[in-house]
């Protein structure tokens, strides 16, 4: 067998639970607006932007927990358990630190999203959506360094048993706390906000006890100390994160302001980009977990002395997301209005997410692709390029055409999807070119 089929290989059987995990993580969204949009668009509407306030901010701390991964990865490749141990701690520290912000700017969904322009009672709704989700910052990121500690150990089974649970709770507790069911009052959108939050504690908690309980940690620990609070640690975790967290910021909020423009737009156009947003991101979960097997492959090689191993799996890795993004484009451009139908059968919305659907079809390959790269650039510790590579596409090409397109040519929301294909082309051929130049192979120089 020759080392690129082997690669292969290795990479699909580590990349296909993480791809089942991400879906399944994907799929609680899936299921809130598909309950949600029975209440009619304006709660669709309401938990959408909810949904760009949450994780408008959530990504910025995921992205500075997501700074143990080179640390934990590298030094699980070079067998130092240690290392690992530490660098797990000190991001469940991260986690804690910044949930409290996080927490703050929540409480301001209201006012913010009024400031963007959004209609005073849509933002309320969205208000109480976000406000009944609180309690459950802190939980989201201690899952989000539990899974990678996992993960950079090659170790998936549990994250995604609990991801597959965690679905099945979710949508019962929706279906309890929206419609009111098992003697409890009809909450709506405030209901689906409130199970959103218990089921994130809950997959916190959970991943913590099959880790101690089954003794997974063994041979990557250390006992708590001063050491996981020493502040060179910390900033460590932080200088490898605060660069992840602005890409992943840049990038979520790109698509985020695309929301707000198609608010600008009406309710209609809302409701058709929601739709098709979400399709959009489910797709994305695949070459999301395929990034996600990415960063551990590059970064035990690495850290095992194998800078060209690494550059083959950076490569195989990028050939894999491009690929499955590219059935993806297929499924949307033939399956007409069958997946929108889903979501809201309103006919004026049908229509307008039914012709944005081969747009988004457009832009899937290069959406695989970009964010296959930031993975092989997280597994290096090389993480400030995908930021500024970010930064030019969506914020110096990608949304400015986008505005003038839907506002100034009259095109209206097909405008802002051509405009995120622009940005995500020009994002995914920096990435690949750098990969190129300056991947792997050439960690060391």
């Amino acid at each position: 067998m020759s080392p690129w089929t082997a690669e292969v290989r290795l990479l699909a059987v580590l990349a296909a639970p993480i791809v089942v995990t991400q879906l399944g993580t994907m799929l609680m969204g899936v299921v809130d607006m598909l309950m949600v949009g029975s209440l009619g668009r304006d709660a669709l509407a309401g938990a959408a932007l909810g949904s760009v306030w949450t994780m408008g901010t959530l990504v910025i701390g995921m992205g500075l927990v997501l700074g143990i991964d080179p640390i934990l990865t590298q030094a699980h490749g070079a067998g130092d358990g240690r290392a690992v141990g530490l660098a797990v701690q000190r991001g469940l520290v991260v986690a804690v630190l910044v949930s409290g912000p996080i927490a703050l700017l929540w409480l301001l969904a209201e006012p913010v999203l009024v400031l963007a322009g959004q209609q005073p009672a849509l933002a309320r709704m969205a208000h109480d959506y976000v406000v009944a989700q609180l309690p459950s910052v802190v939980g989201f990121l201690g899952f989000m360094v539990l899974r990678s500690y996992l993960q950079g150990r090659s170790i998936v089974a549990p994250a995604l048993w609990i991801t597959l649970l965690a679905n099945v709770f979710n949508a019962l507790l929706n279906w309890v706390l929206i419609f009111g069911h098992l003697g409890m009052p009809a909450m709506g959108l405030t209901g689906a906000g409130v199970a959103t939050g218990v089921t994130r504690l809950l997959m916190c908690g959970a991943l913590a006890w099959w880790i101690w309980g089954a003794g997974l940690q063994r041979g990557a620990w250390t006992p708590w100390s001063r050491a996981a609070l020493a502040p060179a640690g910390l900033l460590e975790v932080v200088r490898y994160g605060a660069p992840v967290g602005v890409q992943l910021g840049l990038e979520m909020w790109a698509f985020q302001f695309a929301t707000l423009l198609a608010g600008w737009l009406g309710e209609v156009e809302l409701a058709a980009h929601t739709i098709v947003i979400n399709l959009a991101s489910l797709a994305f979960m695949v070459p999301l977990g395929v990034s996600m097997a990415a960063v551990t492959r590059v970064g035990n090689l690495i850290g095992a002395g194998d800078p060209r191993g690494a550059q083959r799996a950076a490569w195989v890795a990028l050939g894999l997301g491009g690929g499955v993004m590219g059935g993806s484009a297929l499924v949307f451009m033939a399956t007409g209005d069958l997946l929108p139908r889903q979501y809201n059968d309103d006919p004026a919305v049908l229509l307008v997410a039914t012709a944005l659907l081969p747009i988004a079809g457009a832009f899937q390959i290069f959406d695989g692709t970009q964010v296959v790269g930031g993975g092989i650039l997280r597994g290096m510790g090389r993480t400030r390029p995908a930021a500024l590579f970010n930064l030019l596409g969506y914020y110096g090409l990608g949304l400015p055409v986008a505005w003038w397109l839907a506002f100034e040519t009259g095109m209206g929301v097909a405008g802002i999807w051509w405009g995120l294909t622009l940005g995500l082309m020009v994002v995914a051929v920096l990435l690949l070119a750098w990969v190129g130049v300056r991947g792997p192979a050439r960690a060391g120089s």
